[in-house]
């Protein structure tokens, strides 16, 4: 059941106030008059009862309906009305707002002390103007230009005498007995045209709030001769809706482009000029700072944390780029399940930088190598384009760094700073060339290769590996086992007892996006692999040099393992596998009948859900004088397990 709430309501406030809180309390608005309930038309869902009361009737109808809370949004003037609100909200224990009007002047209007302060405020202004104060004080208004003014006062031969002798013109004499209704006050002001309404603060007895409500509906400036109004302290109308509206669980968030306001969509620009918050990281908050308010806030807890302790209706979240280009859209979507996040495009920086480069971009590989891990050698080996965003550790000049150690130096590539914005620079050099120089830390590169091309590589040619005196699994047989270990896109793929590493430079062919652990105990060949991922441009390969099982306890879990060598420590190594991934996929080789009945027995052990046995027997052709003969290799055994049982 909704809150139920009881307005005091007299002004613009107070349709504003019942506009904005009618879909969240059950709403009941008082006014004065029937002028006022026509204010509140078109509405639904209020209850406006019309007519005055005193404190003790205010009082009754707050016990009667059992309002939770009372707001105050009478006029500022009605000093009357707001001391019997005050004291009717107080008698029944309930909670208050007053609603006040924060322009500089009382209530949109002026105020002054003297009849003498009235004239020559209004000597500097334009417009018509109706005088409200009698015939009495009419000559303080006499250096005025007569032609503007228009005086209403009492229908007595005195009062039109001291009209004439003040200069006021005969037809813009209002002879009248009041009382004046609203209606008759609007009826005159439209009448003169006034722009301008001189009266004194005389309460309700002298018709001052029908002389308020005429001039706020007739869009005349009240000239008020008095004190200001000494119940003008309360809250804004903004501060009342935002302590009473629960807070929104709508979010937007909003790709602002590279950077310039000058590159914002017109939907995030119209988002953002209507939020009451505008949250982000504060390099991204540097550029909207025509958006108000501001808060820094980027990570999910952050912005939870300031949109649950505030009472946003339409918070922004401001995001660099576009939200759906390495954005960090995905990652609040998935922190903040409870809101409702609505997303509006950015232009992509690719998308900037490829016109500003006047080339197109379908057939760019993007990169974001902004606090990511990214297979960078890789996409350049094979793309004749490929764009990255750099950050944190990977600045330009560390990635150049990278494209050197992989025999990229001489790459052309074109660096972009500080896009869109003051200092935007445009810098393009070899790799090698900018492998000592400092940027901006979040640049763009955009990395040529006329040389790309694709390959699918399976069973390499032995002689192509750098070998040395290490054992190496040869080609045939590797292609057996890199069938049978069947490695996905994005594997993580440790290669125990790695040799020369033939096995890991196939497998990271194989799963670009994921990551290789060539495990190995002899320095000398986690040698050979590094030299062996250099020259085959492989950055996803990861020598751990060391004795497994141990050396296998800080890796991550693998989705697949391939056992070359275990150096007696086959069930070990299997048991760490298992420890860390029960339904990784196990690759192991035996070439001895001792290695390959350990396999057998394990197999059963461990209960695998998939399980088989090959034997590999490969002879290859070898020149003996002017004939080939077969020279055969040692018979290997593959053995492939996946998925373990529980054990019973």
């Amino acid at each position: 059941m909704k809150e139920k709430i009881c307005i005091f309501a007299g002004t613009s406030e107070g349709r504003a106030l019942a506009e904005g809180l009618n879909s969240a309390y059950s709403l009941t608005l008082c006014v004065a008059t029937d002028y006022g309930k026509s204010l509140l038309e078109g509405i639904d869902g209020i209850d406006v009862i019309a007519g005055r009361m005193d404190s003790a009737q205010m009082e009754s109808f707050i016990r009667e309906n059992g309002f939770s809370r009372v707001i105050d949004a009478t006029h500022p003037y009605a000093v009357e009305a707001s001391k019997n609100i005050r004291a009717a909200a107080s008698r029944a224990r309930v909670p208050l707002i007053r609603v006040a009007r924060k322009t500089g002047v009382a209530g949109g209007a002026v105020y002054v002390k003297t009849t003498e302060e009235a004239a020559e405020y209004l000597a500097g202004t334009r417009g018509n103007i109706l005088l409200t104060t009698g015939a009495k004080e009419l000559s303080a208004f006499s250096k005025l230009q007569m032609s503007r003014v228009w005086a209403r006062v009492l229908p007595l031969t005195s009062s039109i005498d001291a009209c004439l002798s003040a200069g006021v013109p005969a037809s813009h004499i209002i002879a009248m007995q009041g009382p004046f209704t609203r209606e008759l006050n609007e009826a005159t002001l439209r009448q003169t045209g006034a722009k301008w309404l001189v009266t004194k603060a005389s309460g309700a007895a002298g018709g001052f709030e029908e002389k308020l409500s005429a001039a706020e509906s007739a869009g005349a400036v009240p000239v008020i001769i008095g004190p200001p109004a000494e119940n003008d302290d309360g809250v804004t109308l903004d501060e009342a809706l935002q302590s009473l509206m629960p807070p929104s669980k709508r979010l937007t968030l909003v790709g602002i482009g590279p950077g310039s306001p000058d590159c914002l969509t017109l939907r995030a620009r119209r988002a953002l000029e209507s939020a009451d918050a505008v949250l982000g990281a504060g390099p991204v908050l540097e550029c909207l700072t025509d958006f108000k308010p501001a808060f820094r806030a980027f990570m999910p807890e952050e912005v939870r944390k300031i949109l649950e302790s505030r009472r946003f209706q339409s918070p922004v979240l401001a995001l660099r780029g576009d939200v759906g280009f390495y954005s960090a859209a995905a990652v609040l979507r998935a922190a903040l399940p409870d809101y409702d996040l609505r997303l509006i495009p950015g232009i992509a920086s690719p998308v900037y930088f490829a016109a500003r480069l006047g080339i197109s971009w379908e057939n760019i590989k993007l990169l974001s190598l902004h606090g990511r891990d990214a297979n960078l050698i890789r996409a350049v080996e094979e793309n004749r384009y490929v764009f990255a965003l750099t950050g944190g550790e990977n600045t330009v000049g560390n990635v150049a760094k990278r494209l050197c150690a992989y025999g990229f130096s001489n790459l052309t590539v074109t660096v972009g700073e500080r896009l869109s914005c003051p200092g935007e620079r445009v810098t393009r050099a070899t790799a090698g060339e900018l492998s000592e120089r400092d940027f901006d830390s979040l640049s763009v590169m955009l990395i040529e290769n006329p040389d790309a091309r694709r390959r699918v590589r399976r069973g390499i040619p032995d002689g192509e590996f750098i070998r040395g005196a290490v054992p190496m699994t040869k080609s045939e047989v590797r292609s057996v086992c890199l069938s049978k270990l069947a490695p996905e896109f994005g594997s993580v793929i440790w290669d125990v007892g790695a040799g020369t590493g033939s096995v890991s430079v196939e497998c990271a062919l194989s799963a670009p996006e994921g990551r290789v652990y060539a495990v190995e105990r002899s320095a000398e060949a986690c040698k050979l692999i590094r030299q062996n991922a250099l020259k085959f441009r492989l950055e996803n390969i990861t020598v751990t040099e060391g004795e497994a099982p141990e050396a296998l306890e800080a890796l991550p879990a693998p989705t697949h393992v391939f056992v070359g060598g275990s150096s007696g420590s086959m069930e070990a190594v299997i048991e760490a596998v298992l420890a860390k991934n029960p339904a990784a996929r196990i690759v192991a080789t035996a070439v001895t009948l001792e290695t390959s009945a350990e396999l057998t027995r394990l197999a059963e052990k461990y209960g695998f859900e998939y399980f088989d046995a090959v034997s590999v027997s490969v002879a290859v052709s070898k020149k003996a004088g002017g004939y080939s003969l077969m020279s055969a290799q040692n018979p290997v055994t593959v053995f492939t397990m996946q998925g373990a049982r529980e054990n019973g």
